[in-house]
């Protein structure tokens, strides 16, 4: 009996995505629990703009791993995508691969918000108060404000990975069109370019997306000057 659960329990999905869907969940159950309690995880371990006084380099990690508290939607949405699409690619690079494929792609994504940041917001070392729609605060204030959670750009760098490996593979445009997955990736990078430099997007990181592909494209680049993966599409 017990070995008939345990294996079903490790069919449902590899082991790196297996283990990174299980902990997403677990610390974004925390994060609202502790949330009830007054500790908001969100801001003490989400990635801050890098001159925010509440800014720290282990948020460049640590913010992959947290999502919105607000609903399911955005944590199931990005674990749903690394299930479908990074169980395959486990399954050819293997766990030891893929994870350093998630979490390069994740500190790409989190390197290109902190520079659409910088690129958005300028110098401010003239300013004191900065008015907002919502009010007027300090400068750093302001900054502190700044803060980004989510596994979607290391999801993102796993999209471009399974275009790249299997080009001609169809995706299923929400859930009914059919489309070749080379086609999928570069309209959809096409498309968080678009509203990215629009700034479009109700506060979604586009460029973190961008990033997180960016990241992926490099890494399997280099990967394959080496020898190290297979220039073999499937």
């Amino acid at each position: 009996m017990m070995q008939q659960s345990s294996s079903a329990w490790s069919r449902w999905a590899p082991p790196a995505v297996r283990n990174l869907i299980v902990i997403n969940f677990i610390i974004w159950i925390a994060s609202m629990v502790l949330l009830r309690r007054g500790i908001d995880v969100n801001d003490l371990l989400g990635l801050h703009y890098f001159s925010a006084p509440k800014f720290s380099f282990v948020q460049f990690f640590t913010y992959m791993f947290l999502h919105s508290t607000s609903s399911i939607e955005h944590v199931f949405s990005n674990m749903f995508a690394l299930w479908i699409f990074g169980s395959t690619i486990e399954q050819v690079w293997g766990a030891k691969r893929f994870l350093l494929f998630y979490i390069v792609s994740g500190l790409s994504a989190a390197l290109m918000q902190e520079l659409s940041w910088m690129y958005e917001l300028g110098d401010l070392s003239g300013y004191e108060l900065i008015r907002t729609e919502a009010g007027l605060y300090s400068t750093k204030d302001f900054l502190n404000l700044l803060v980004t959670v989510g596994a979607s750009g290391s999801v993102f760098g796993i999209l471009l990975a399974f275009g790249m490996l299997f080009p001609n593979a169809y995706v299923f445009v929400g859930f009914f069109i059919p489309m070749k997955a080379k086609y999928f990736v570069f309209l959809y990078g096409a498309l968080e370019l678009y509203l990215g430099v629009h700034n479009t997007g109700g506060g979604v990181a586009h460029f973190a997306h961008l990033g997180g592909m960016i990241g992926g494209l490099i890494l399997i680049l280099l990967w394959r000057k080496k020898g190290e993966i297979s220039q073999q599409n499937y």
